[in-house]
């Protein structure tokens, strides 16, 4: 009989004490939002406060409603375990945000103003917070690594689990090919120069470059120089110059090339762009190598 009172009686202190805390902390919310809201312009911010707010109430309830339903337990230690894994389980997934957030700010993946790619996302970082970090979209209908103007808000655990390119780190240049096919009929070698005269204008000064390296990854930049390759494709001769640029830089450089280069064509009457082309036969119209001896591919055969 003692110990059912005994335990009646916990209940009711325990009671009495949930009640306590609900109402003082919710009291406490109520106070804090009054004097703050008031003082607020943005309704955006009036929203988030209102939302975190909540939050932070609701953690101190269960915490508490958590810590007096469970003091009867010999060890603490082990209430404290227990919660500790629930919120664990419950927040897995921003704690790893905010281990992706210590990775970012410690190891410095990227920073506010590099080019980044990640995943099947790329752009600009604007903004590096604690549970996300925020992109200037490039990419997607637009050309050429050219900005969309949309904002990407991407979570900071996808360091974790998705490939990071930097575009600016380490090297703060990226290697741009121009390639030029023209016909087989053409003067592949007067080309050839025309691609090597107009890449050299444009090329960097080397001296910028080297002073743009960085000694923080092993280079494995041999030569740094502007470069035309030659090759043959199945409708013409293709001749590539290659060059560095700055990452932001691409589609300018690539639209002045090409400007230089179609005048230098337009003026070089041994040199003729090409592209694919397809040749139909009519044995109808054209006849057959029975019909016309005279064809280049006809044969005599001797007796």
């Amino acid at each position: 009989m003692n110990q059912l009172l005994e335990f009646s009686s916990d209940h009711v202190v325990n009671l009495v004490l949930s009640t306590l805390v609900l109402v003082i902390i919710f009291a406490l919310r109520y106070l804090v939002l009054r004097a703050v809201v008031p003082r607020l312009a943005d309704t955006e911010v009036v929203y988030r406060a209102r939302k975190l707010s909540f939050y932070v109430a609701v953690g101190l309830v269960l915490f508490f409603l958590g810590w007096i339903w469970t003091r009867q337990l010999a060890n603490v230690g082990s209430f404290i375990g227990l919660l500790s894994a629930g919120i664990a389980i419950a927040l897995s997934d921003v704690l790893k945000n905010v281990a992706g957030w210590v990775l970012i700010v410690f190891r410095r993946p990227f920073k506010v103003g590099d080019r980044i790619e990640v995943g099947a996302d790329a752009g600009d970082v604007i903004d590096i917070g604690v549970f996300r970090f925020t992109l200037m979209e490039i990419r997607n209908w637009v050309d050429a690594d050219q900005t969309t103007g949309r904002i990407l808000h991407i979570p900071n655990a996808t360091v974790f689990s998705e490939p990071l390119a930097n575009y600016n780190e380490g090297f703060p240049y990226i290697w741009v090919e121009i390639p030029v096919t023209v016909t087989f009929e053409s003067d592949w070698q007067h080309a050839r120069d025309m691609v090597a005269r107009t890449i050299q204008r444009h090329t960097l000064d080397p001296d910028q470059v080297a002073a743009g390296s960085h000694d923080r990854y092993v280079s494995l930049h041999r030569n740094l120089a502007s470069a035309v390759y030659v090759d043959v494709i199945d409708y013409g001769v293709t001749v590539t110059g290659r060059l560095l640029v700055p990452p932001r830089g691409r589609r300018l450089v690539t639209s002045k090339i090409w400007q230089d280069l179609l005048h230098a064509i337009n003026g070089a009457p041994d040199v003729e762009l090409a592209y694919p082309t397809t040749r139909f036969f009519r044995a109808d119209l054209e006849g057959t190598a029975h019909d016309n001896p005279d064809r280049d591919d006809t044969k005599s055969h001797g007796d």
